[in-house]
């Protein structure tokens, strides 16, 4: 039987859907610094002004306070960006939104969704079906179908926004990767949480209660350069560099279970006629706890060391390398552009009923790899459950690729999804009313 009150997107949320998408909202770490097109505030206010007829007062509408910075799980490459530009925070503002009176945690449901993409624009196209756009499924069309699914729950249940409070955070900083350093941080920081709070990213409509996180190693050779008359005068970085990629992209997995390990880039130089003495190469762990974080980096300052050891014992006979192997472990460092955040593994009995028997979603298996978003700041939150549900694919969707989309069918699909989860909270508080969620 149809559900009173449906869910779907009206033609004023697919005009709403085609503005956001026509606005550029990729951040400074997406397009080389460039704050000057970043319209993250047009956006918020877009979003803001669709959601006030509902009844969803905006309760900040700001930019970033330049002391989230300074923490020292702050990604190296978003301290580098900033510094000394004003523009680049200014630029980037979160939007809160609330539904309803200012409630406890326990009667209150906080959705986060991120308002800015990757980069890469063109004119936003609707056939009817299809919506085309950067940011069509991540995550500006979740947005849209969150108002949509809040607005259904409100017709049917008259408790949401009223005994129900619904925060809406509208976030910057997601992409890029800052981590929500300083867009989600603050905010969950700032309690404006809910007991049960859900991250808009495309999961295909399965609940996911686990965010991995990740940390960044560069491996740096400081060398001296040499020209290619005279190569076995110099250090040659490109050859350490390229064996350690190749003894860690072979050795390094699989030492920690549980950690995920991508050899990313290496650089030296583009020259065929010089010797490079310095380079760097780049290594990205992904990890869903804090104790196989810290694994993970004890396993990789050790194979850098059984990879330097091997490459001096295959290289030290050849005239051209053997002042690069004698020194090699003198030359190489290991920096951590990114380390220490949180991963989130939430577990709770009732939000496992709330959401998979009264309000009838799939949860994601728990033997398939998650995956990052700004969900790992409610990690260790007291009395709070945390998931990540979306419609869509990152993959499928071409969610950080040319022709990005998303099917009308599906976020008519996630609004009555969303609007199914906050009808079954406002009856478990009803049903429970003097209880934690």
């Amino acid at each position: 039987m149809t559900a009173p009150h449906p869910a779907r997107l009206g033609p004023a949320d697919r005009d709403l859907l085609l503005r956001l998408l026509d606005t550029p909202t990729a951040g400074p770490l997406e397009t080389g610094g460039d704050t000057t097109g970043v319209r993250l505030w047009d956006a918020g206010r877009a979003y803001a002004a669709a959601a006030a007829p509902l009844g969803l007062a905006t309760v900040r509408h700001a930019a970033p306070d330049p002391v989230e910075l300074d923490l020292d799980d702050v990604p190296l490459t978003v301290r580098e960006a900033a510094a000394g530009r004003p523009d680049f925070l200014a630029c980037q503002p979160s939007l809160v939104l609330r539904l309803g009176p200012p409630l406890p945690r326990a009667d209150t449901v906080m959705f986060n969704v991120h308002l800015d993409t990757v980069g890469g624009w063109w004119p936003a196209s609707f056939d009817g079906t299809r919506f085309h756009g950067r940011g069509a499924i991540d995550a500006k069309g979740p947005a849209v179908a969150l108002l949509a699914g809040i607005r259904a729950a409100m017709a049917r249940d008259r408790a949401v926004g009223t005994d129900v409070a619904v925060l809406v955070q509208a976030v910057a900083g997601e992409e890029g990767g800052a981590m929500g350093t300083y867009g989600t941080r603050p905010l969950v920081r700032e309690g404006l949480t809910g007991a049960l709070n859900l991250f808009c990213e495309p999961t295909r409509h399965r609940w996911l209660p686990r965010a991995t996180a990740a940390m960044t190693a560069c491996i740096q050779v400081d060398g001296a350069d040499a020209v290619d008359d005279c190569p076995a005068a110099g250090h040659n970085a490109t050859a350490l560099l390229g064996h350690l990629a190749h003894h860690l992209a072979t050795v390094l997995p699989g030492r920690v279970p549980g950690a995920g390990v991508c050899v990313a880039g290496l650089h030296t130089g583009v020259r065929h006629n010089k010797v490079y003495g310095t380079g760097r190469l780049l290594l990205n762990l992904s990890y869903g706890t804090r104790a196989t974080a810290r694994a993970a980096e004890a396993a990789l300052h050790t194979a850098v060391r059984e990879g330097i050891a091997a490459f001096r014992a295959s290289a030290a006979a050849e005239p051209t390398l053997a002042r690069t192997a004698r020194d090699a472990a003198a030359l190489t460092t290991v920096r951590w552009h990114k380390r220490g955040l949180p991963a989130l593994d939430s577990r709770a009995t009732w939000a496992d009923e709330l959401l998979t028997e009264d309000a009838g979603l799939t949860r994601w298996p728990d033997g398939e790899p998650a995956f990052t978003c700004d969900a790992i700041w409610m990690a260790d939150l007291p009395d709070t459950c945390t998931a990540v549900l979306g419609p869509g694919d990152l993959g499928a969707n071409r969610a950080h690729a040319a022709g990005e989309f998303a099917d009308l069918a599906d976020l008519d699909r996630y609004a009555e999804e969303i609007a199914r989860v906050l009808t079954a909270f406002a009856a478990r508080r009803r049903a429970h009313p003097s209880a934690s969620r």
